[in-house]
């Protein structure tokens, strides 16, 4: 077996029981040093590790200034002798030192207060938590273990006041040779070799004279965990590298909306469910946000809600308000950014294909899988020659890409026709639903674009997407704050 010198040094100095100060200091080695090296003789085989958390007492800020001067209680029994009044302490103790002394007093049987604010002393001789002191200011430190039964209780009492003493828990190693290592200390020498080339040997040229260690990969070493992305920013970086790689732009838009570009643009009725409470966060103030291009468009909007304006649809049939698409919201989904986007394209412009990834907000019951805030990823591709195939390919072409095995099943969403659902195959989980897509209806698109056009939109929510891949049960696991969880999460 092949030893750093160290492992050999410290074997050969090695009694039946020793504290790594013991080794230390007959091996003539930094501590640091013995620590790193007792680790490699324990994965070796050559030494056991007895591991004991110890309890140490030390003085406080509070108890060292009580050390030099005394205690307070001590110092009104030197102050009245036998007895005294109270009054003759004035000016020679402060206020709060009196009233903490003779507390103290009390409590300890020393002193018996009388009429008239006197004082009769009942034992003018040493406590024990006095003793106590002492100790603690002549050694610095005290293992609790050692401490008599009437120190600990003394200490019990010191430890009721404020800023006496700390205790402390310091983790103390004791070593123990096995009879392999007892028989290597006994019969290996000490043999320097060169564990590491540095420019030094090279120059003077010793290292041709010298021998190499040999480097044993079986030796165990205590991880290091890089610095790494969060899991769930690693997707959507990922999730953008796909895109951009299949010929499409990133956009982005803010994540307070008006409820115009969030419902009203996308043909969702103003009495719509969605649009309750209870679904979408309102902010209370502003009460009205300002709207860019809604001069522009609400004409175009309000008659389509009405009577289908000329998409060749009788619309829903009601008296659209202005007023009600007025109130600003948290977003409530990202389709918001890529149809306020239609807005900027020209026949001229096609085709284009743009995505857009962000946080989205929805009042849900907070369990295992669901969140009030979420991150989607959304996608739409502009072009008079698009169908639905091409659609389900540009999904296909996407999941594959993410490493998942995937399949569609028709579906209804109000603002797309056809729609359909990607659902991706999870090992022991089956096929799951991981977002929705479709072909905009053209009472979102001609409005917005001015003409009609195949619009592809597809949504996906990424933080159920990270929460499977990491195998998590809970989506809330997501956001915890476990360094530990943090640093072995894979990368993927």
């Amino acid at each position: 077996m092949d030893l750093h010198p160290n492992e050999i040094r410290i074997l050969k100095v090695l009694k039946e029981k020793s504290s790594t100060d013991e080794i230390a200091k007959a091996a003539q080695l930094d501590p640091d040093a013995v620590n790193r090296t007792i680790s490699w003789l324990s994965t070796k085989g050559l030494v056991k590790l007895d591991e004991k958390v110890l309890e140490e007492v030390a003085l406080g800020e509070e108890g060292r200034a009580y050390a030099e001067k005394g205690l307070p209680e001590r110092r009104i029994v030197q102050l009245i002798g036998d007895g005294g009044n109270i009054s003759n302490l004035s000016g020679r103790l402060d206020r709060e030192e009196i009233s903490i002394g003779l507390g103290w007093l009390r409590k300890k049987n020393l002193a018996r207060m009388e009429d008239k604010g006197q004082i009769a002393v009942l034992n003018k001789g040493e406590t024990e938590d006095e003793r106590l002191l002492a100790l603690l200011r002549d050694k610095n430190r005290v293992e609790t273990s050692d401490l008599t039964p009437e120190q600990k209780k003394a200490l019990d009492l010191l430890k009721s006041r404020r800023n006496v003493v700390d205790v402390l828990e310091r983790k103390r190693v004791l070593v123990h040779p096995t009879e392999e290592g007892i028989r290597i200390g006994e019969t290996m020498e000490v043999e320097e070799k060169i564990s590491q080339l540095t420019p030094q040997i090279i120059r003077s040229g010793s290292w041709k004279q010298g021998s190499f260690r040999p480097y044993d990969h079986r030796i165990f070493v205590k991880p290091e965990y890089a610095a790494k992305k969060h899991p769930l920013r690693r997707l959507i970086d990922r999730i953008s590298d796909i895109f951009i790689a299949m010929g499409f732009k990133e956009i982005k838009g803010p994540l307070i909306e008006s409820a115009f570009w969030n419902f009203d643009a996308l043909f969702v009725p103003q009495d719509h469910p969605a649009r309750d409470m209870q679904d979408t966060f309102y902010l209370e103030n502003p009460e009205e946000i300002e709207i860019p291009l809604l001069d522009e468009f609400k004409d175009r909007v309000k008659e389509t809600h009405e009577k289908g304006w000329t998409t060749g649809s009788t619309g829903w049939g009601y008296q659209w308000s202005g007023e009600h698409c007025k109130p600003p919201l948290l977003r409530t989904h990202t389709t918001a950014v890529t149809c306020k986007y239609l807005t900027s394209l020209s026949k001229g412009d096609l085709p284009a294909k743009v995505f857009c990834i962000g946080k989205t907000f929805r009042n849900e019951a907070i369990d295992f899988k669901h969140l009030p805030e979420f991150y989607q990823v959304e996608g739409i591709v502009v072009d008079e020659n698009a169908n639905f195939r091409n659609l389900l390919g540009i999904l296909d072409e996407f999941y594959r890409e993410m490493g998942f095995k995937v399949r569609f099943r028709p579906s209804y969403y109000p603002y797309t026709e056809m729609s359909v659902d990607p659902e991706v195959y999870m090992e022991g989980k089956g096929w799951i639903e991981l977002g929705g897509s479709g072909i905009f209806r053209p009472e979102v698109v001609k409005p917005l674009l001015g003409f009609e056009c195949p619009v592809l939109a597809w949504g996906l929510g990424l933080d159920r997407v990270v929460a499977l891949s990491l195998g998590l049960e809970d989506i809330r696991d997501l956001y915890i704050s476990d360094l530990d969880w943090l640093r072995k999460s894979r990368v993927f």
